[in-house]
């Protein structure tokens, strides 16, 4: 039986990654292998290539031959050239250092959002309205002020015209 090392294609279109199996060369791409001893990931930057070494040099001492893609990946992982990506930061801490940035701590003396204030706006609310009894009643006043003026000149005019 031949005994091949390569690579076996998932993924969607246009978004592949590869597991490194050791399969029968007369078996299909996608077929069952006999042992999957690594993946590799060729879109993400850098590329992730994961081969446990050990079984690859097992499996190349039992006579396996790997393909040219899967040759060079190992070559790549026994000369150590391999590229790892930066750790990722926790979310938490960029929403933290935001937090800082934008002025440190809240009303309430701790970091984060700011507490709402639905009291104080209800309390708002009520002071307007009395504002607005207040003012409507100033109003009345001003009115009955302004009639009784008018009535007053009125009665001087009526009176001007009745002693003339």
């Amino acid at each position: 039986m031949a005994v091949k090392i390569r690579l076996k294609r998932l993924g969607k279109i246009r978004a592949p990654y590869y597991r490194v199996v050791v399969m029968d060369s007369r078996t299909k791409r996608d077929g069952r292998a006999i042992e999957e001893i690594g993946k590799y990931h060729p879109t993400e930057q850098p590329s992730l290539i994961d081969i446990d070494i050990e079984r690859a040099h097992y499996w190349l001492g039992q006579g396996a031959q790997p393909t040219e893609a899967v040759a060079a990946l190992i070559k790549i992982v026994d000369e150590g050239k391999l590229q790892t990506k930066e750790p990722k930061t926790p979310k938490k801490d960029l929403y933290e250092a935001a937090v800082a940035a934008a002025g440190g701590k809240n009303d309430a003396g701790t970091d984060g959002p700011t507490p709402r204030k639905k009291a104080a706006k209800k309390a708002e609310t009520k002071t307007e309205a009395k504002t607005e009894t207040v003012d409507a009643e100033a109003v009345e006043d001003v009115v009955e002020e302004k009639v009784t003026e008018q009535a007053e000149a009125e009665r001087n005019l009526t009176s001007e015209k009745s002693e003339s």
